[in-house]
Formats: structure tokens, C-alpha cells, sequence
């Protein structure tokens, strides 16, 4: 099943830098390590924002909620998820 996901990241001014650095370095190592499995096969950042689109290619909404919540940034994000079908029109 696939996925569009939208994330926008807010993390708090009085988060420590090196915490705040921290967690974006565990943040970078997980989504790497989906993107490598196929699970995360498309990652865009939103020009201008701490943002981004990317689509999720898993079995099911709850392995798809599972992944979502152990992104080391997860508790700063704010998430919405749009599940996608093949368009009748589309020549892949």
C-alpha cells in the first residue's frame, strides 16, 4: 500500500542544541535505514520549510502508523497521511 505523507517539524526553543542534535542524527540513521528497505522509497524536502512530502510503500495502515512513531522526531511533528491508489489514467 502506498502512502503520501506530509511532516512539518517544530521543535521547541528551549530544546537543548546537542539533544536537538542528537535526536536529528537517530532521525537521519532510521529513515536512511527504511529508505535502503523500500519502505521509504521517496523522501522531498518542502523549499522554505522544515517539512517534507514522501511516500511509504508498507503492508497496512498500522505497520505504516508503527514506523511513523519511532521517528526520533516523532513527538515534534505534526503528521497527516493520504493513502494512494493507482490512477486509471497513469501510464506506469
Amino acid at each position: 500500500m502506498l502512502y503520501l505523507v506530509h511532516m512539518t517539524v517544530s521543535i521547541p526553543d528551549n530544546l537543548p542544541t546537542a539533544e536537538a542534535d542528537r535526536i536529528k542524527a537517530e532521525e537521519k540513521a532510521y529513515s536512511q535505514n527504511l529508505q535502503k528497505s523500500g519502505k521509504w522509497p521517496h523522501l522531498w524536502r518542502v523549499v522554505g520549510e522544515y517539512a517534507n512530502y514522501s511516500v511509504f510503500d508498507v503492508e497496512s495502515n498500522d505497520e505504516l502508523h508503527d514506523l511513523l512513531s519511532k521517528l526520533p522526531l516523532f513527538k515534534f511533528m505534526k503528521i497527516s497521511v493520504t493513502p494512494l491508489a493507482k490512477h486509471p489514467s497513469s501510464i506506469r
